[in-house]
């Protein structure tokens, strides 16, 4: 009977110790760096961000347009609905000779048909040239924005791809060990069933086995579809089809290894775009004021009129004309300077929004640091844990191969090393997890 024990127990453990990864061997693999290159190239979220700033940047080319020279045209045609005429009295004019003329009141009209006029303009601003280079800072600065909420989503997207890219390992490792699991179960099944021919063990023995080897069975499948979204999740992160087969590289060892808390702080700070949104908005605001003082300066710029009219009798076929022009509205009851007032909050506005940000950030970066050291220290308790499952298990069986123990106590104990193993693996990648948040609020990549 202690014979058929030892076997029993040889063909279990055997089969708990399988070969890592077997399910994926054919799919790629997908490094984590991997990843992050393909989802920075890839990501559609992160090209409209990118796009934004071309647009940005067409909007300043746009703006300097507005120093150059306007050219404008315009063009009248009609037919007229009255008759007009002008009317040269008796005497009106004489000729070189001294004779008057016309001899009679004379009646002549302005056209006889479709008629109208050409205007050609071409102005110069000068004095509107300082609030066109406001206007030109001002839009720099939108570019400026732009490029920090690039860099925001470029962010966002490296620490959504180590999320995702953490849970799918963690599913797929869970898939490794359940499949393991299935294994073990069925050969456990095979050989009660054979005692149960001997007459060894009872059958009840067997529906136990079968019981579990159907939670098993269960928990693969289960794995399976979560595994399949996750992908998913990724492949869409990484702007690829959803199908796109890998499997993923196993988490490196950790590193010991972040700044000083106050350092932490002061490089969130230099690097957050949150901060720098912040302080770009804070001089949209002074320029968005300065704009509004420059209203009370009068539009004055250099001008050339041209002017021809058509199929006309009278008028002069071509007027040419060069000079200034201004544009002032000497009343407007206030508007003005409530504009200045209302920019003048605005300015105040964006700066307590600063503090106010800088605030939250450091909040972030604490809260995140903190979060780390406990996922470190969870991390050490998994895996003294750990080391001493297996210290145990090796004992236990020493002891068997002696006879000192059943094999009811190795098993529980392979159990007990099996948890102690997952434990681990869920510090590890909670590790990892606390990791790319921290690195998200000091604002890297």
């Amino acid at each position: 009977m202690q014979g058929l024990m030892r076997t029993f127990a040889i063909i279990v453990l055997g089969c708990l110790f399988v070969t890592p990864r077997p399910l994926f061997a054919q799919e790629p693999e997908l490094s984590l760096s991997e990843a992050i290159q393909i989802a920075l190239m890839n990501n559609r979220p992160a090209k409209i961000a990118q796009l934004d700033i071309t647009k940005a940047d067409w909007e300043v080319a746009s703006t300097k347009t507005k120093r150059f020279p306007a050219i404008s045209t315009y063009l009248f045609g009609s037919k007229n609905l009255t008759s007009p005429s002008f009317t040269f009295k008796a005497n009106t004019f004489q000729t070189p000779q001294g004779e008057p003329v016309p001899a009679t009141d004379t009646k002549i009209a302005l056209s006889s048909g479709f008629t109208g006029y050409t205007v050609a303009e071409v102005a110069q601003p000068l004095t509107q040239l300082y609030k066109i280079g406001l206007a030109i800072h001002e839009q720099k600065l939108e570019v400026d924005l732009s490029r920090e909420k690039y860099q925001a989503k470029r962010q966002s997207v490296v620490a959504d791809v180590k999320q995702a890219y953490y849970a799918v390992l963690q599913t797929e490792s869970a898939l490794d060990s359940a499949s393991a699991a299935v294994k073990q179960y069925q050969e456990t099944d095979r050989v009660v069933l054979d005692y149960i021919a001997q007459r060894s063990v009872l059958k009840s023995s067997s529906l136990d086995v079968k019981a579990k080897l159907a939670q098993a069975q269960y928990q693969v499948v289960q794995l399976n579809d979560t595994l399949q979204t996750q992908k998913e999740k990724l492949n869409n992160l990484l702007g690829r089809d959803l199908d796109t087969p890998f499997h993923t590289e196993q988490v490196p060892a950790i590193q010991y290894e972040e700044a000083d808390l106050k350092v932490a702080r002061q490089t969130a700070l230099t690097q957050r775009p949150e901060v720098k949104e912040a302080e770009i908005d804070t001089h949209r605001a002074e320029y968005d004021r300065r704009l509004a003082k420059a209203q009370y300066i009068p539009d004055i710029g250099a001008a050339f009129h041209y002017m021809t009219p058509f199929n006309t009798a009278i008028l002069p076929q071509n007027i040419a004309s060069a000079g200034f022009e201004m544009r002032w509205e000497p009343f407007e009851w206030g508007r003005r300077r409530d504009d200045v007032k209302q920019k003048e909050t605005v300015v105040e506005q964006s700066k307590y929004q600063l503090a106010e940000t800088r605030s939250q950030v450091v909040l972030d970066v604490d809260n995140s640091f903190r979060k780390l050291a406990e996922s470190r220290s969870l991390l050490a308790v998994a895996e003294a844990a750990r080391a001493a499952a297996n210290e145990k298990l090796r004992e236990v069986n020493d002891k068997f191969r002696r006879s000192a123990v059943l094999l009811r106590d190795v098993l529980e104990q392979q159990a007990a090393v099996a948890s102690a193993d997952n434990e681990y693996e869920e510090s590890l990648l909670a590790f990892w997890s606390a990791k790319a948040s921290f690195e998200k609020a000091l604002g890297e990549e």
